[in-house]
C-alpha cells in the first residue's frame, strides 16, 4: 500500500512531541504545494505506520512492561 495524503480530520487532542530538525525539514518539503498541514501529515504517517506495522516480530510480556 502506498502512503497517500488525505484531507484534514477534525477530532483531535493536543500532544507535545519533539522532532529532530532534519525530520521537520523533510516533512516541510513533502507538504509543499499539498493541501495538508504539518500536523495532518504526521497523523497520517503515524496511522499508515500503525496499519502496516510488522506484528510478527518479538513482543513484550506483561512482566516486562513495567
Amino acid at each position: 500500500m502506498v502512503f497517500q495524503l488525505k484531507p484534514d480530520r477534525k477530532e483531535t487532542e493536543n500532544k507535545t512531541i519533539r522532532f529532530p530538525l532534519s525530520v521537520i525539514e523533510r516533512i516541510d518539503e513533502a507538504i509543499v504545494n499539498q493541501d495538508v498541514t504539518f500536523s495532518s501529515f504526521v497523523i497520517q504517517a503515524c496511522e499508515y505506520a500503525l496499519e502496516n506495522m510488522d506484528t510478527d516480530g518479538p513482543t513484550s510480556t506483561d512482566e516486562t512492561k513495567n
